[in-house]
């Protein structure tokens, strides 16, 4: 085995990445099986609050699965790559992955997946779309080669809102949430979910969006304050995330009472204060930490053994254990893919297949029991509220779905405008 690396960075490095990518990890020689994963991702644009942790978590298992011996009999090859979320480098990555024989596709960016969409469902490549692109990608009848593999941003609101109620004594029947929101279509996507269920639930939603990329939102959270909420919802990511939380705590309030999407990582508590920020919720689609058996092998076995993607302080990181969990999913789908044409052919219909029959999936303990079915690509809607302590993320409830009736209809409401239009 061979191995081309180079280090991903954060903080001011990440600025000199473009210049080291492509990154390809050159694992199989001659006649071996191989399965080939594209990851052309924005390292330098917009998304580097969250690429570098969770590229150096998927590079670190798939390193580890690897060197045990691969999936049922087959290496892992993958080509990373900065499409710096620039549509028309991110489609030169994917033509030129699908030319090396590609299988899936990793862009973690919304509007490219967004735009590879009607691609890879023509080409029949599998792109994963973990928290981003489009939500009602979870209905695998019109979406069957574009994969979430986690709770979508729907299904998120949804779980957080039920949270909400059980906090409060089982209604939310005359109570206040306020949404503070980057105005683009990230920020708006949860939006139709939380309308319904305000309807379902009597409480007052009050919407409150700030121009992007968030870097000032001083105007917004006094009229948050003003409002008296219950329970105040913050939906963004980088910074806007820390902005929100700095303002939050500013205008005063209750931090256990204020929650975040998936995006918010302990990163961003260095950068507000991890002391001012003590209480703060967020939706935890997997485990946080160094605890998990997976995260303590792959500290053995790779980062002991000198041969980690990235700065081993970076191992157990909230984004870290996200890339975890993706790469621990894929190939899962390749060992089931494997299960079931052990000779192949290796392409998007015989992993596609793999990934299909995924079921009661944990990582070791590192996910809520999932399961992939042609119907459902989000995989069952499971997360968990967790909680800021000061140090780390500590979970308050068990894994858990809810509000799914909503969820689904909002799923095939747009799916079935996809199929229609092809937009």
């Amino acid at each position: 085995m061979s191995l081309t690396r180079r280090n991903i960075l954060t903080g001011a490095a990440v600025a000199a990445l473009a210049s080291q990518l492509p990154v390809r990890v050159a694992l199989a020689q001659g006649g071996d099986k191989v399965v080939r994963i594209a990851m052309p991702m924005d390292f330098t644009k917009v998304y580097t609050f969250v690429t570098a942790e969770y590229n150096q978590g998927q590079r670190d298992y798939i390193t580890m699965m690897n060197q045990r011996g691969g999936m049922g009999g087959y290496t892992i090859a993958i080509d990373i790559s900065d499409h710096a979320n620039d549509q028309p480098r991110a489609i030169e990555a994917y033509e030129r992955a699908k030319s090396q024989g590609a299988v899936l596709v990793d862009p973690l960016s919304t509007p490219v997946a967004r735009a590879l969409t009607p691609r890879a469902l023509e080409d029949k490549i599998n792109m994963v779309t973990a928290f981003s692109g489009r939500s009602d990608a979870a209905d695998g009848t019109v979406f069957p080669y574009v994969f979430p593999l986690s709770p979508n941003y729907w299904t998120q609101a949804g779980l957080l809102i039920e949270y909400f109620k059980q906090q409060d004594g089982g209604s939310l029947d005359g109570k206040t949430i306020c949404f503070v929101h980057i105005d683009t279509p990230f920020g708006k996507e949860p939006l139709p979910v939380l309308e319904a269920l305000a309807a379902k639930e009597g409480f007052k939603l009050q919407a409150f969006p700030y121009t992007p990329p968030g870097n000032d939102q001083s105007a917004i959270w006094p009229q948050v304050r003003r409002a008296r909420p219950d329970w105040t919802m913050f939906w963004g990511a980088g910074v806007g995330q820390t902005v929100a939380l700095t303002e939050a705590a500013r205008n005063g309030l209750d931090m256990g009472r204020v929650c975040s999407s998936v995006w918010l990582s302990e990163s961003d508590m260095d950068v507000v204060g991890r002391d001012q920020t003590v209480g703060v919720l967020k939706f935890e689609p997997c485990v946080s930490g160094r605890e998990p058996q997976v995260i303590q092998e792959i500290l053995t076995e790779v980062v002991g053994a000198g041969k980690g993607a990235g700065p081993e302080d970076k191992v157990g990181t909230a984004y870290y254990n996200y890339g975890v969990m993706l790469a621990a999913l894929m190939l899962e789908g390749v060992r089931r893919a494997a299960e079931i044409a052990p000779d192949g052919p290796v392409n998007g219909e015989w992993l596609n297949a793999g990934l299909h029959s995924i079921t009661e999936f944990t990582a070791e303990g590192l996910i809520p029991p999932t399961t992939i079915t042609p119907e459902d690509h989000q995989g069952g809607g499971m997360g968990r509220v967790a909680r800021w302590n000061g140090e780390a993320f500590e979970p308050m409830t068990d894994w858990f779905s809810a509000n799914q009736d909503v969820v689904w209809e909002e799923v095939r409401k747009y799916s079935s405008e996809f199929a229609k239009s092809g937009q």
